[in-house]
């Protein structure tokens, strides 16, 4: 797959998750309008909770698609399989994201998925 391909799919992806993506974006929101407390500050760290929401996604889908441990190749007859980093940086996305709900005091999960609904994150 080339770079324009995986851009594409990268796109795809990311619009497929758009809705819940949204909801999560009004509960937070709702949750800081309930406690009083909006602020410029404050709706900025639930943009980067997002951010971060979106690359979690994407890691998880790169550790799906490639595995836990990954080949690589540095000559022409050397190769082996190596861990793929991903999975620690999605231990750091998940820590990060749960520091910012704790600054803001508020929790993840109040959205509400439809069962019927097929999400592909």
């Amino acid at each position: 797959m080339d770079d324009e391909q995986i851009g594409k799919a990268k796109k795809a992806r990311y619009q497929k998750r758009a809705k819940l993506r949204k909801e999560i974006k009004d509960d937070l929101i709702l949750q800081l309008e309930n406690k009083s407390i909006i602020e410029i500050t404050f709706t900025d760290l639930i943009s980067d909770y997002l951010s971060l929401w979106d690359i979690k996604n994407e890691l998880i889908h790169d550790i799906e698609t490639n595995g836990v441990s990954v080949k690589y190749q540095n000559g022409a007859n050397q190769w082996g399989y190596k861990k793929n980093d991903c999975i620690p940086e999605l231990n750091k996305v998940n820590g990060q994201m749960l520091k910012i709900l704790n600054e803001l005091s508020i929790k993840a999960g109040g959205a509400k998925v439809d069962d019927n609904e097929e999400f592909d994150l």
